[in-house]
């Protein structure tokens, strides 16, 4: 898998990234299927530990690299696909603002069986300040 994604990376395909909790791997984020010309978009998939789980480590590495997609290296949209009873996933994309695109039945060919996958999008024009603004906490008022 490490060889696949190093290579899938040098020819531009992918970007792989580990996520980290005081120096131990605790997941995992890829950028797959990175498409430029005209349409300019790429798709993220992630997992997290259970153990890490509820600690922001997630939401804080989608809105890190699709930041880095949007607003440096210039891609268009971003899009990520979640099997609809994954709750924890599905409470990522709520908390960042992603827009719910609609349903792919039989996505992907998972555990031995074709699953269904929500489908969620950001464009750049939805963040112009970036994803990860939405998870600073909000300041306080009275000072």
């Amino acid at each position: 898998m490490v060889g696949t994604l190093r290579r899938r990376a040098r020819m531009g395909q992918a970007m792989p990234f580990v996520l980290t909790w005081d120096g131990e791997m605790v997941g995992m984020l890829t950028v797959n299927g990175i498409t430029w010309g005209s349409a300019r978009w790429a798709s993220l998939g992630y997992w997290v530990a259970k153990s890490h789980a509820g600690k922001s480590i997630t939401p804080t590495a989608v809105a890190l690299v699709a930041d880095h997609l949007l607003l440096t290296i210039g891609l268009h949209r971003v899009e990520i696909a979640i099997r609809p009873e994954n709750a924890a996933s599905l409470r990522v994309v709520e908390k960042l603002g992603f827009a719910e695109i609609g349903l792919a039945r039989r996505f992907l060919h998972i555990a031995g069986e074709w699953r269904d996958h929500r489908i969620f999008q950001v464009l750049v024009e939805d963040v112009p300040g970036g994803l990860m603004k939405r998870l600073d906490p909000p300041s306080d008022p009275a000072g």
